[in-house]
């Protein structure tokens, strides 16, 4: 079931078990009353099968599909993109994904077949390509998107993008993982680099403002300090 976390931030727990569980998030301007604004923005749409549904949970919540303003993606990894075919019939908007990883889906820049994750991304962006009718839009470090700062953050990934919004929510992805309450990094295996993933880490503590809502991927989003996790974890590493 879909959980507020804050005013206007929704958490969808999308998927059966662990490791294919993932998180997505609805961030609705029009609910939060430190922002002057009205977009709707969905952050990541979880795998092309879940229980429940990203659309059960959206329905739960009185929204359409056709009310998005956009789609952000963090990263292209099936848990977190796969599930954007069930969506277009009713969304026909702008779709945002690192440009590392349009390289990657649009055979630019293919990575090493050698590699663990680079021989599954080969594999994988064959069998699960974004679909032809997405408006897929290429995100670079800095880059405003409405309300969204996006922060290149490769490692996990080489285009993995954090997306902080204005009003104190970082949308962390696979950058960051939640256990037992702190923040951690990815695993080796699901991730291009473990030395660049934790430089992002630390880059990005150094950039950012602080925020309250530690948004990712993966376990229970952390809803007040959430900087402060980050930083924590840098000091950890």
């Amino acid at each position: 079931m879909a959980r507020e976390l804050t005013d206007g931030v929704w958490l969808f727990d999308l998927g059966f078990v662990t490791p294919f569980r993932s998180n997505a998030y609805l961030i609705d301007e029009s609910a939060m009353s430190d922002v002057d604004g009205d977009d709707l923005t969905l952050c990541d749409v979880g795998l092309w099968r879940n229980r429940p549904s990203i659309r059960s949970e959206f329905d739960a919540l009185g929204y359409g599909f056709k009310d998005l303003d956009r789609i952000l993606l963090t990263h292209y990894d099936l848990d977190h993109v796969s599930g954007l075919g069930r969506i277009l019939d009713d969304f026909d908007g702008p779709v945002y994904l690192g440009a590392g990883d349009v390289d990657l889906l649009n055979g630019a820049d293919l990575p090493d077949p050698l590699h663990h994750k680079g021989m599954f991304h080969r594999v994988a962006r064959r069998l699960f390509p974004l679909p032809a009718a997405a408006d897929v839009h290429r995100v670079t470090d800095g880059d405003r998107i409405g309300k969204f700062t996006a922060y290149a953050t490769p490692g996990h990934n080489h285009g993995h993008t954090v997306y902080a919004h204005d009003a104190s929510v970082a949308i962390l992805g696979d950058l960051v993982w939640e256990e037992r309450g702190l923040l951690t990094t990815p695993f080796w295996l699901d991730s291009y680099d473990m030395r660049e993933l934790r430089e992002s880490v630390e880059t990005l503590a150094d950039r950012m403002d602080p925020f309250e809502v530690a948004a990712m991927g993966h376990g229970d989003p952390i809803v007040g300090g959430g900087y402060d996790a980050l930083r924590a974890l840098v000091e950890r590493l």
